[in-house]
């Protein structure tokens, strides 16, 4: 925070106000306060005059500083230091501070105690313009919290009553006031000034001649042509081209004066009904130019009510088409996903409003803090699809629903993003590595199969090099046994030798194996016979 050394409400302070957005304006920029509109803001930033301070009201800004500087010992005893005020900035934004400790920890913040202040009973129950002000304080000052002490106190400097509380920085309010400036800054740089007057009086009516009726059996005097006369002159004279406040209440006005004089005729008609009987053609006038005040009335009032209900709606529609198309400049720069917000309640703003200026206003700074919420929903969507666009880059097709889990706390859908990459990637290694070892199986069992029919082709080989070698006599075995057929009993003939020599040569070829068993067999047999023969 950089420091400036300036006295509250000298004209050095003044100029330095109006170069800085301030923590005491933040208020009315952002809507909340009870004393400045942001239409009022808006209009004094572009002219650089600041409204004139009637006597009363400068009085009570006297007292009120004259209270803060009472308090301020109380404050330091409260916080268990000392406290001197100052004036700093931080960029753009500015904030004069009650008091600050020297290591620009603490701030103190003053307001004289009122009704309001005193029924709280935390720090949340106060006005919210105090805690936007304390806010910017923060934001500017660093501090970690902000004493806001509200006193009152006698002419002779005795304290009357204190009520005080701590505030601590929101994190997110801070950052609805960043964004709140920079939308005003924006919409300072557009402003166009409109000045509205002040609700005007109702202009005079043009008053009508008292109807006098006398009769005596027969009318005896009476002045009714010149009040018809009187009354088509008014009736003819009445704007129903309503527009302006003042309009407005000349109209409202009339309808009231209308509704007199239906009632003072509707006497005056009584009072000729007693004097005589046949008193038709009085009668008979005095109830058109009645009915004739009566329909103007109706048709006037309900006028009145129709083109406030049109302007009200058409000051309605502006506001929401200038935000219907803030939103589609917003969705432009993050297509193809769509903005989630909340619909301004621009109806619920103009409620209780009475004057075209008000009206505007409330729909003006309904506007302005639904654009601050959806710029920063934009923001936040930036934010992530930048990370987004980088770190899921060519998985794209992993995310069908981002334009629903976009919108997830940061942490969440960061870890999501991750979880589901990394997912995808194990389940591609996982197929990979199944792939390749159904290759590695297809590989090896051709490999296999190679191995065989090279090991069947070389044993054919060696059972027919052995066929050729053996002696005559074991070519049949052979033979046979190759062909998996019973062995002839010529067999019984072979001498023990030469088996035994066939034996000996060719036991380890797999593929003579069952000649193998046959000889052994044979030999066995021959064995056995030379033993009985024995």
């Amino acid at each position: 925070m950089q420091t400036h050394d300036l006295q509250q409400g000298s004209p050095e302070w003044h100029a330095h106000r109006s170069n800085y957005w301030n923590a005491s304006d933040a208020p009315a920029m952002m809507g909340v306060s009870k004393y400045k509109t942001r239409a009022e803001l808006l209009h004094e930033k572009h002219t650089g005059i600041a409204p004139d301070v009637d006597s009363a009201t400068q009085r009570r800004f006297d007292e009120g500083h004259r209270f803060e500087a009472l308090a301020r010992s109380l404050a330091e005893e409260i916080i268990g230091e000392s406290l001197y005020p100052v004036t700093g900035t931080e960029g753009k934004l500015s904030a004069s501070f009650d008091g600050l400790t020297m290591l620009e920890d603490v701030v103190y913040e003053h307001k004289r105690l009122n009704d309001s202040i005193r029924s709280a009973t935390t720090v949340d129950d106060i006005d919210q313009m105090y805690h936007v002000q304390m806010e910017q304080q923060c934001l500017v000052s660093g501090a970690g919290k902000v004493l806001f002490l509200a006193s009152n106190w006698d002419d002779q400097g005795n304290l009357i009553e204190a009520k005080h509380f701590w505030y601590e920085p929101n994190l997110e309010l801070r950052e609805r006031i960043v964004q709140g400036w920079s939308q005003f800054e924006r919409d300072l740089a557009e402003y166009v000034p409109v000045v509205h007057a002040d609700k005007p009086q109702a202009a005079a009516i043009m008053q009508l001649p008292a109807l006098a009726v006398r009769i005596r059996g027969e009318v005896l005097a009476s002045n009714l042509p010149d009040f018809e006369h009187a009354a088509a002159r008014f009736l003819t004279g009445i704007n129903t081209d309503l527009q302006s406040d003042e309009d407005f209440a000349n109209a409202e006005a009339t309808v009231k004066f209308c509704d007199e004089v239906e009632k003072n005729l509707a006497v005056t008609k009584k009072a000729v009904i007693a004097q005589a009987s046949d008193i038709d053609d009085v009668v008979r006038r005095i109830d058109l130019v009645c009915e004739e005040v009566r329909g103007k009335r109706l048709t006037l009032d309900k006028l009145v009510k129709s083109q406030k209900e049109t302007i009200k709606n058409g000051i309605v529609a502006e506001g929401r088409l200038k935000f219907a198309e803030n939103v589609a400049a917003l969705e432009a720069e993050i297509k193809p996903i769509r903005l989630v917000y909340q619909q301004p309640d621009f109806q619920g703003a103009i409620k209780n409003k009475r004057t075209l200026a008000s009206l505007h206003d409330a729909v003006n700074s309904t506007l302005a803090n639904a654009k601050i919420a959806t710029d920063a929903i934009a923001k936040d969507v930036r934010a992530k699809l930048a990370w987004y666009g980088e770190y899921a880059k060519g998985h794209a097709f992993l995310f069908a629903d981002l334009q629903s889990i976009l919108y997830k706390p940061e942490d969440d859908f960061q870890l999501l993003v991750k979880n589901r990459i990394d997912q995808h990637k194990l389940d591609e290694k996982r197929k990979q590595e199944a792939e390749q070892e159904r290759i590695r199986a297809e590989e090896q069992k051709k490999a296999e199969e190679k191995v065989r029919a090279e090991q069947a082709e070389a044993a054919r080989k060696i059972a027919a090099e052995a066929q050729k070698s053996a002696p005559e006599v074991i070519k049949p075995v052979l033979v046979k046994s190759t062909e998996k057929t019973p062995y002839s009993p010529a067999l019984m003939l072979l001498a023990r030798h030469d088996l035994a020599h066939i034996r000996k040569k060719y036991a380890s070829i797999p593929e003579l194996a069952g000649v193998m068993r046959e000889i052994d067999a044979f030999l066995a047999s021959i064995d056995q016979q030379e033993m009985v023969g024995a």
